[in-house]
């Protein structure tokens, strides 16, 4: 049996790296490990996993090797590393580990990008895709030694073109748009105690015209089926409901229909939105026949709907206007991973000071925690996936693997409100005049209205449209003239629709179908202004004052608000980053100007109640 005390109190920091199967016990793994690399890949042959070989390096956990907040801070070629870390019986103990049955877990958050994982110089398992997470049971090693010695390969290929990378350069040093690489372990690692028969994965799905969730549970392979699920769900503090259902299966469904008149109000007051991030708690239990608490888990989920008809974007069945900025979730010190979990709230926090309702996440699958926040804080998110940079059916295996183990992740976040699985054409650069990369864009898309029917998807955002459930364009237009000229009326914007868009590309690959959905410009501005920077610097336009920089600012987002044609925009971008110096605050994330400037400026002529 088992009774874990599970509560709200181990996430209000933001710290546990899976927030919505949250258990009572856990290790954090971080810190320093043992490190080495392997640029000749002799490692395997020479059985480093066997624990004899030295490491000499130390770096600290979950910083990449290329970070200055790894230790190693080593920007050049290293397509092999290796890491090493003893297990000790405390680490087990802090883990939760409380009956003798109890089995235990080694998470990964996310490694870049290949990962091997042996314990005691046996292997445990491996891992394809740098953005995704991945586990092991390593029960039966921890049996055998009272410490574990942790063996980590990661492999980052730097020229693998194929390998979905995103912002992360194939060159040595960093050019143009492209980034510094993040090699190895670069997000969480954790052990965690679970019962023999545990709760696995939890989904969660609202209908907010039935006032209803549908709970989707997998459970681990169960010897004894005579097991039921309950699920408890509170608002802050005061019950909703309890709902229980048969747990014969490893996967359970559950709908929740929420009381029309829960507590004396409305289900409708419980809605989730960037003005009012409401979040429903949930505990789940599953039981055994004698009604005892097997596994307990505590979640959330937010009741909330989004959607398109015709122009509008659509939050909670209303017209939601999307004033959004570009994420690339880089850090100076850190690299694509965050500082700590801290930092990721406060860049949650910073957004929203600054006026914007939502963020594109752009070319990386962002760190769970940064989502907690966001629907915490409440900030709409466009979730994307980091791209290749090749077509070929290596690239279009390893994409769409990896993309369905994202959106399962992450559909359960009600911040996330658009997915992204393509962007500008990177991996399909034909896709004008090839059937096979504009069938592999379709299939990209269908593959996620699959997974997940209940957001709208873009099918290859900025240009080159297939088909989509949001019209985006990239417009890097530099004066509100320019930029206006394409959206400044129905008529205007037709022309631009049919024909090639600002970038010289197509807005669409599929003349004959009509083009409906909402428009979003969800790439403009771009105006460099770092004239204190000690790196050279580009930007779309540059400033050279900080009134100047205000007034094309102003400029540019007037010109997207005087359309009668758009339902959102997406600025680039919230950061500088490296040598990409136009973002809104600098890469150590002060604003360019003070925050009510640059707020009143974003939020335009809808104001604080837009």
């Amino acid at each position: 049996m088992r009774n874990p005390d599970v509560s709200t109190a181990s996430l209000q920091d933001g710290t546990y790296p899976r927030p919505q199967l949250v258990r009572h016990g856990w290790a954090d793994l971080g810190g320093e490990w043992d490190f080495r690399y392997d640029d000749e890949d002799a490692g395997v042959a020479d059985d480093w996993f066997a624990g004899a070989t030295p490491f000499p390096l130390t770096i600290t956990v979950p910083y990449p090797p290329e970070s200055v907040r790894s230790g190693v801070n080593d920007t050049t070629f290293h397509p092999v590393v290796w890491y090493r870390r003893i297990l000790t019986r405390a680490d087990v103990v802090e883990s939760g580990r409380s009956a003798p049955d109890d089995r235990l877990l080694l998470h990964f958050g996310a490694v870049d990008y290949r990962a091997t994982v042996w314990i005691n110089g046996a292997l445990v398992g491996s891992h394809e895709g740098g953005q995704s997470p991945f586990s092991f049971d390593i029960t039966d090693h921890a049996a055998a030694a009272p410490e574990l010695s942790l063996v980590v390969r990661a492999e980052d290929d730097p020229h693998d073109v194929a390998q979905p990378r995103g912002k992360q350069d194939w060159l040595e040093d960093p050019h143009v748009i492209w980034y510094h690489r993040t090699t190895g372990i670069w997000q969480p690692v954790w052990l965690e105690s679970v019962p023999a028969a545990f709760i696995e994965g939890a989904v969660w799905e609202p209908d907010v015209p039935k006032g209803s969730v549908r709970l989707e549970l997998e459970l681990s392979p169960q010897r004894h089926t005579a097991r039921t699920v309950r699920v408890d769900l509170s608002y802050a503090g005061h019950p909703l409901g309890s709902y229980t259902a048969s747990a014969s299966q490893p996967r359970v469904v559950l709908d929740c229909v929420i009381p029309h008149q829960a507590n004396g109000q409305a289900y409708e007051s419980l809605l989730w939105s960037p003005e009012d991030p409401r979040l429903i708690d949930a505990t789940v239990a599953l039981l055994d026949g004698d009604g005892s608490v097997v596994d307990e888990i505590w979640s959330y989920f937010g009741l909330r709907s989004v959607g398109t008809a015709g122009r509008h974007f659509l939050l909670n069945d209303r017209p939601y206007y999307v004033r959004s900025v570009l994420e690339q979730g880089y850090w100076p010190e850190s690299l694509l991973a965050a500082p700590d979990a801290h930092a990721l709230r406060e860049e949650v926090q910073l957004i929203k000071d600054l006026g914007f309702n939502a963020a594109r996440l752009h070319e990386k699958v962002e760190d769970p925690r940064f989502l907690y926040w966001a629907d915490r804080l409440g900030l709409l998110v466009w979730g994307e996936m980091g791209s290749t940079f090749e077509f070929s059916p290596t690239a279009m295996e390893r994409v769409s693997r990896e993309w369905v183990s994202v959106v399962q992740r992450d559909r359960s976040h009600p911040c996330i409100v658009t997915w992204v699985p393509l962007n500008e054409s990177w991996g399909v650069q034909q896709i004008a005049h090839s059937a096979e990369q504009r069938h592999f864009a379709q299939a990209m898309y269908h593959l996620t209205k699959a997974l997940d029917g209940s957001r709208p998807v873009i099918s290859n955002d900025g240009w080159e449209h297939v088909e989509s459930d949001l019209f985006t364009i990239h417009d890097y237009a530099t004066t509100y003239e320019d930029l206006n000229a394409s959206y400044r009326d129905a008529a205007a914007f037709d022309i631009v629709a049919r024909g090639v868009g600002p970038a010289g590309r197509r807005l669409s690959v599929l003349p004959d179908l009509p083009r409906t959905e909402p428009v979003m410009v969800s790439e403009f501005g771009g105006i460099l202004y770092a004239p204190n920077s000690p790196i050279e610097t580009w930007g779309y336009s540059t400033a050279d004052s900080d009134e100047d920089f205000a007034r094309r600012l102003q400029a540019l987002f007037s010109a997207l608000y005087d359309s009668p044609v758009l339902s959102g925009f997406c600025y680039t971008q919230l950061t500088d980053t490296l040598q990409e110096a136009n973002g809104l605050t600098d890469e150590n994330r002060k604003p360019k100007l003070p925050v009510a400037e640059i707020r009143k400026i974003v939020m335009g002529p809808r104001g604080e109640h837009a």
